[in-house]
């Protein structure tokens, strides 16, 4: 049963962090693809450092700025909100390190939209919101859906931030990952297997989808 609870917990989590990332994911990728501006090589960099980063290090800079010491821990502490340790700093975490692949898959996405479309209902009197949410969207729909698949691919697969901002704590913050790491640890093989395996089989059925987005995007 606590195999099950971690599974259910880890889909959860990366669904929420998912989620969280993808309003602002898009806007970025979108920014990036259409507009060029100051400081637009330092926002590309940040965006993407926590595919190079160790994980642990990127764990560590969000346990200083969400505890309660941190610059933004201490604001949470003021209105009651607990973020280290919690189901939240999980979230957190896998939402940091899964954004990078979304901006990046929903940005060749806008890219590949062909500017004409967006010029000629900007030349009928469309506004720009108008002209992103009924042509650059949509048609970059298939990218964004296959970028998010992966975010939360990468999602499921998060350990070494996870570990650092919420720790391992059964029932609370232990997710796929950290409890295949903590099975081995204490020899308990047989558990560390079969999350393993259920953890390989999800990020293959994610990994499958998004791979099958991006051909039908390219046919």
């Amino acid at each position: 049963m606590d195999l099950w609870h971690i599974t259910w917990f880890t889909v959860a989590c990366a669904t929420g962090a998912t989620l969280l990332v993808l309003p602002a994911g898009v806007a970025i990728a979108w920014l990036l693809a259409r507009r060029r501006f100051a400081g637009q090589a330092l926002v590309e960099t940040l965006v993407s450092l926590p595919l190079v980063m160790p994980p642990v290090a990127t764990g560590l800079v969000l346990l200083m700025l969400l505890s309660r010491r941190g610059a933004i821990g201490r604001v949470l502490d003021a209105a009651g909100i607990d973020i280290v340790f919690t189901w939240k700093a999980v979230v957190i975490a896998m939402a940091v390190m899964g954004l990078p692949l979304l901006v990046r898959t929903a940005r060749a996405g806008f890219e590949q939209v062909n500017r004409r479309y967006e010029q000629v209902a900007a030349t009928l009197g469309a506004p720009p919101a108008r002209v992103f949410f009924t042509i650059s969207l949509p048609l970059a729909w298939p990218s964004i859906v296959a970028g998010a698949v992966l975010a939360f691919a990468r999602a499921l697969g998060e350990f070494g931030a996870t570990i650092v901002v919420a720790g391992s704590i059964p029932g609370a913050t232990r997710t796929l990952a950290v409890a295949i790491y903590s099975y081995t640890e204490i020899g308990q093989d047989r558990q560390a297997a079969t999350l393993v395996v259920i953890s390989a089989a999800i990020a293959f059925l994610a990994l499958w989808y998004s791979n099958r987005l991006a051909a039908r995007r390219a046919a």
